[in-house]
């Protein structure tokens, strides 16, 4: 770094040496040596050392001379969108009546483990720069920043200042909520994009009337209403509205099958993640969305409603949600679920299955809440064995790799048709197409009537 070495002045405590000034003294020793052969270069050395310190303590001075040189401030968020690119951004001002070089070096939280922070800009005298970076978390929960250093240097460039702001702010890193916008906008028009644009097909209405209306180009022929038609003259059709108010609710396994690591999320966030986005377009879809956590026992219980402020009362709820080692219990999810939801709701239980055993050990709990709600299993596919799935295998320990993959898929498929067997719908998916699998499948049962 250009900034090592640090005066221990009380009047300069925050003053530090350039490059250029150990280049100066680098060609002075230069002198020194020479010196000793040509005895007229000492006065040159001596000269030359004198002159270097001079502007080295003008360079201070000119530094010094303005108590705020320079203001800066860091921009946050309000917070933080676990997953997903974050924008923070630093504002500088230069109060110097000349250009400066400056040297931003932000102390951002320990969890990201970047410690090659550095931006480097000139700025005009009396003008300010605007800086951008992104921070992705990758953990929920608190994230501390230490002090936003900016070392200035005036156009002799052989002293910085250090100037620091903002020290210790806090930024709270919440389920991921940038994308909210983007799922509600596709939501109403019944598409997502998922390896090309996959489209919901209205299968049906629920007889929930809304109103007559004129007939118009695409309109199904099966509603138009011949009684009104005949006494307007002209063609008209019943419209439709989607039965609202339906209770949703969505289970998360927070147990030990949870802590499994994709892309620098556990399994545990995705659901998170998948939630929040979820119940955004059930409140829009003016539903009832609530949910709840459970390992050794349900916690985080928010009831099913859709009053303002509910998707930030789920938010809340699982903010700071942890994986813990422990078997879940789905006897006590059961019982709870039971106790509870006294009401036929949809229910989504995002867990991970691997194996056919683990599943036939709670499939008696499953069909006990399949028996009084419409149940959908979320799990998971195993994107390291997806992808060997489709490779081609060069050698004998890439065949042996590949069976093994196809034997974990073929399981996963046991688990779909077991869970079909029993009347439970199920999402098998990669965690990175999770939030629009079960909007669509969300979606899909809203088209079909089914709830």
């Amino acid at each position: 770094m250009s900034f090592v070495v640090y005066i221990k002045m009380k009047t300069l405590k925050q003053t530090y040496l350039n490059n250029k000034f150990f280049f100066a003294l680098f060609g002075v020793g230069i002198c020194y040596v020479l010196a000793f052969f040509f005895p007229v270069m000492m006065w040159i050395a001596n000269s030359l050392l004198v002159f270097v310190l001079l502007l080295t303590i003008l360079d201070a001075l000119i530094l010094f001379q303005n108590k705020e040189g320079i203001n800066a401030q860091r921009i946050l968020p309000e917070k933080l969108s676990n997953g997903d690119e974050n924008s923070v951004k630093i504002d500088v001002r230069n109060n110097y009546n000349f250009n400066i070089n400056t040297k931003i070096i932000d102390e951002i939280p320990f969890q990201f483990q970047k410690r090659d922070f550095l931006i480097k800009k000139n700025i005009e005298s009396g003008n300010h720069s605007l800086f951008e970076y992104i921070l992705e978390p990758k953990e929920r929960g608190e994230y501390s920043f230490g002090n936003l250093n900016i070392y200035v240097n005036s156009p002799i460039g052989l002293v910085s200042r250090r100037f620091a702001f903002q020290k210790d702010a806090k930024l709270p890193s919440y389920p991921s909520f940038i994308h909210l916008r983007k799922y509600e906008l596709m939501a109403l028009q019944n598409e997502f994009l998922l390896g090309g644009i996959k489209k919901i097909r209205k299968l049906g209405h629920t007889m929930e009337f809304e109103q007559i209306r004129d007939y118009v180009q695409g309109d199904d022929i099966r509603s138009i209403n011949w009684k009104a038609t005949s006494k307007t003259n002209r063609l008209m059709v019943n419209q439709f509205q989607d039965e609202k108010s339906q209770r949703i609710m969505m289970l998360i396994d927070k147990g030990r099958t949870m802590k499994m690591p994709f892309n620098g999320l556990s399994l545990l966030d995705y659901s998170i993640n998948a939630t929040m986005a979820l119940s955004h377009i059930i409140l829009k879809k003016g539903d009832r969305a609530g949910m709840m956590t459970f390992a050794k026992k349900t916690e985080n219980k928010v009831a099913a409603d859709n009053k303002s402020g509910q998707l930030k009362k789920i938010s809340e709820a699982l903010y700071n949600v942890q994986t813990d080692f422990f078997e879940s219990d789905f006897g006590r999810l059961y019982q709870d679920t039971k106790y509870h939801l006294n009401q036929r709701s949809l229910v989504l239980l995002f867990t991970n299955f691997e194996t056919l055993d683990a599943l036939n050990r709670q499939m008696k709990y499953l069909r006990g809440i399949a028996k009084n709600h419409l149940l959908v299993v979320v799990f998971f596919k195993n994107s390291e064995v997806h992808k060997l799935l489709n490779t081609n295998p060069e050698n004998m320990q890439e065949i042996y790799d590949e069976i093994i993959a196809e034997k974990f898929e073929f399981e996963k498929k046991l688990i779909i048709q077991e869970l079909r067997k029993y009347g439970i719908y199920s999402i098998y998916t990669l965690p990175e197409n999770l939030n629009i699998e079960v909007i669509n499948k969300y979606l899909e049962i809203k088209a079909r009537g089914i709830l």
